[in-house]
């Protein structure tokens, strides 16, 4: 994609979507009445974290005020915004209310989406009173139905205050990567049966826009980039004709479609995860039709940032970034072979070998 600035972007593309800096995302969903298009904006994994007194860790802080300026300064407006989820770092009152403060900043609409790092020093009590959301809802707009699930939810009796001395030995065991005592991400059973009745009322032509956190994907559960029940999931929402999940936690660019279903990662505000296969102790089970962004540098502070343009006109997702740091790149949906595909994938012999961090 030629390089072009935001103005020239949204007002030269109508049937497009529009755009991150840093990573906010702005997403069109388009119908076949042009009247009936509109866009929202998605910001996720902020993990702002507490340090002492009135300091927190000011490059997420940073991170999470240049997403809201953007979303503020989007033409045209966006509808309504989502957060998809990790507000707060270790779920403390102090990092949800500063993340809260932030977050007022934006105008319109907010619908919040819970991480696991909002939610598992208290199971989401202090998280569900700071953003008055519910931790699982579905609502209308212009004729898509959205659903925002709460899909970091794992076994109750590894959940139960009674396992566990504190709450916060409890997050921080679940916050950590490649941690043999945490516990995999889940749906649920009470949640599976309410998403269906919920779904029951909508036509099955209907688009159909899925907010969760986990990728409601198996990829690699070492990380918990992986939600246990994730096919009784994609079963119930397998007879709609197009369905798009967005989801964050993985704080890099995934992309991938498995049967009706396309799955879209949005990029962190805080900052971005090396790919598994980059420090994984144990195998990775990135789905086969899932494009890597060749990373120039994993731990680059700002790498895997910028903007991001996705179409959704014809329900196949074409998906134009423009990255800092890092080569521009698009992937298209390639209606011949049936999958997303990288139009300028790098040959793994040009690709900067992974490297290790400690």
């Amino acid at each position: 994609m030629n390089r072009m600035n935001r103005r020239e972007f949204l007002t030269s593309t109508s049937a497009l979507v529009a755009a991150c800096s840093l990573p906010m995302s702005l997403i069109e969903i388009c119908q076949a009445k042009t009247a009936d298009s509109f866009t929202f904006a998605f910001i996720s994994d902020s993990h702002i974290t507490h340090i002492k007194g009135n300091k927190f860790v000011r490059n997420w802080d940073k991170g999470l005020m240049k997403a809201v300026a953007e979303a503020n300064l989007l033409t045209p407006r966006p509808d309504f915004t989502i957060y998809g989820g990790d507000l707060a770092q270790l779920g403390t009152k102090e990092e949800l209310d500063h993340g809260m403060e932030i977050m007022t900043g934006v105008r319109g609409k907010v619908h919040y989406c819970v991480g696991e790092h909002d939610f598992y020093v208290d199971l989401g009590k202090a998280w569900q009173e700071v953003t008055g959301s519910k931790q699982y809802y579905s609502f209308d707009h212009k004729g898509v139905h959205f659903v925002v699930l709460n899909s970091i939810l794992t076994f109750p009796e590894w959940m139960a205050d009674s396992k566990w001395n504190k709450g916060m030995d409890r997050m921080k065991q679940m916050a950590r990567l490649d941690n043999p005592k945490g516990s995999p991400f889940m749906v649920g059973e009470v949640q599976r049966e309410w998403l269906e009745k919920d779904l029951a009322k909508v036509s099955t032509n209907t688009p159909l826009v899925v907010i969760s956190h986990s990728p409601l994907q198996k990829i690699y559960k070492g990380w918990n980039f992986w939600t246990e029940d994730a096919e009784e999931v994609q079963a119930i929402l397998k007879p709609f004709d197009k369905v798009t999940v967005l989801y964050g936690h993985v704080h890099q660019v995934q992309y991938n479609q498995i049967g009706n279903i396309s799955f879209h990662a949005a990029m962190a505000t805080a900052w971005p995860w090396p790919y598994p296969s980059s420090y994984a102790q144990s195998a990775s089970y990135l789905p086969v039709l899932t494009v890597k962004m060749n990373r120039a540098d994993p731990f680059q502070e700002r790498d895997a940032t910028g903007w991001q343009f996705i179409n959704l006109h014809s329900g196949d997702v074409d998906v134009h970034y423009e990255l800092a740091n890092n080569t521009n790149r698009v992937v298209a949906f390639n209606r011949e072979s049936g999958r997303p595909e990288d139009t300028a994938y790098q040959l793994a012999q040009h690709q900067i070998a992974a490297q290790k961090h400690y």
